[in-house]
């Protein structure tokens, strides 16, 4: 029997590094997410867009002295709302134009939701994985840029032409005789009149809007799953609790930027020539109260809309790790 112990060399297979088909996958599932999003979410939006435009009317009314009934003494200016709230909004917009025209415009966010959503996860997942540490976790301050640079892109590439045509259609529809036929007829009418910088009216809010939305919606849901999961990458959060995370987080951007919401709805409607000339109107004619308008809608659509978006998105990645692994 020998003495001497013979160690046989353990050979460990490669690491094979994860596929960049990663990065497309979530490009494509952000594209999904973004389809079933708008069709589910869309009415509400339209909602919150026609409170924010409703600037009012300045009617004249005249006032009769008791001892001239017949004849007016006084003419007093009162401003009078179309609407008086979200419920009006519905009733009054059915009523004029059936439950279609609460779609209106929708196919111009359909065709911006696709990119848009597309952008948004497959960027935040690059940066991502470039700002993690070796566990897969961000800290606090990566949360915030990676949210950050994310809604920059976003706004650039897609977003500002996008809720401009939205806005337009939207305001469109309120007019006696609409000049728009549809999404194609209004971008080239906006461009021919106006040029190309036309559909990228309120580039600033907007870029303002979309940087602290996903700033604030993406370092907030990636806190939230982090204390659920104990910051253990391995471990998955139940979508009912995804879903709550989500509305949190959209709750919380809306809270936090719903006036400069405002500032960019009103830039893209064309009524203003600068960012700062917004600002001061409104703060000037409808005080702080004006820069809130619309918060309730938009309170209901954007935590149904972002705990949705969290919820189909990890649906679908978590098909795809099934039918397109990413290694």
């Amino acid at each position: 029997m020998s003495l001497v112990q013979t160690h046989t060399p353990t050979i460990q297979a490669p690491q094979l590094a994860p596929s960049s088909r990663r990065g497309f996958r979530s490009i494509v599932a952000g594209g999904l997410t973004g389809g079933i999003n708008i069709c589910i979410v869309f009415p509400t939006e339209f909602i919150k867009t026609q409170l924010q435009l409703d600037t009012g009317k300045n009617i004249m009314t005249a006032h009769h002295s008791i001892m001239a009934p017949y004849k007016a003494t006084i003419l007093e200016s009162k401003n009078v709302k179309a609407y008086t709230g979200s419920v009006d909004v519905v009733k009054k917009t059915i009523r004029q134009k059936g439950v279609t025209g609460m779609y209106k415009g929708v196919t111009v966010l359909l065709c911006g939701a696709i990119p848009t959503y597309s952008v948004r996860f497959g960027v935040f997942d690059f940066l991502k994985s470039k700002f993690s540490d070796q566990d897969g976790n961000l800290s606090p301050l990566a949360r915030l840029g990676c949210g950050l640079g994310t809604g920059v892109t976003e706004a650039t590439l897609v977003m500002t032409w996008v809720e401009t045509l939205k806005v337009r259609l939207i305001s469109d529809q309120r007019k006696k005789n609409p000049q728009y036929r549809g999404l194609v007829h209004a971008a080239s009418s906006i461009i021919r009149n106006e040029g190309l910088s036309g559909l990228y009216k309120g580039l600033t809010p907007t870029i303002l809007k979309q940087g602290s939305n996903q700033a604030i919606r993406f370092s907030a849901m990636e806190t939230l799953r982090k204390w659920y999961t104990g910051a253990d990458q391995s471990k998955s959060v139940p979508k009912p609790f995804v879903a709550l995370f989500g509305a949190l987080a959209g709750g919380c951007s809306v809270l936090g930027n719903t006036p400069i919401d405002v500032v960019k709805t009103r830039m893209q409607n064309g009524s203003y020539s600068s960012t700062m000339e917004c600002a001061r109107q409104v703060a000037m004619k409808e005080g702080v109260r004006g820069f809130y308008k619309g918060c309730l809608p938009r309170m209901n659509r954007v935590c149904l809309e972002v705990a949705l978006a969290f919820c189909i998105y990890d649906s679908v990645m978590d098909i795809f790790k099934t039918v397109w692994p990413s290694k």
